[in-house]
């Protein structure tokens, strides 16, 4: 699953606005419940690059920010989807 991005910027990060993050981050929502499992973040991590240990990564991000202690992230517990996008996935979010 390729992330149809702009550009890459200088330091390497895929470009896109936050509407395209939030439609790119719900396709790896294979089950389809509106929440974002450890392995389907995994599988998120892989594509945009996020080198070695995919499932350790998305382990440690989901505790970070699964604020309800569901093992999920929903659409609510990413506060800020430019940090989040940012910070774990290797995206930068275009304010356009």
């Amino acid at each position: 699953m390729a992330i149809k991005t702009r550009a890459y910027s200088v330091d390497g990060k895929r470009e896109m606005t936050i509407d395209e993050f939030n439609r790119w981050l719900k396709k790896f929502d294979d089950d389809k419940d509106g929440r974002i499992s450890r392995d389907e973040l995994a599988d998120a991590i892989r594509v945009s690059n996020g080198g070695w240990f995919t499932r350790r990564k998305s382990k440690r991000i989901i505790r970070s920010v699964d604020a309800n202690g569901s093992g999920f992230i929903d659409d609510n517990e990413i506060k800020n989807p430019a940090e989040f996008a940012e910070k774990h996935l290797n995206v930068r979010i275009l304010n356009l």
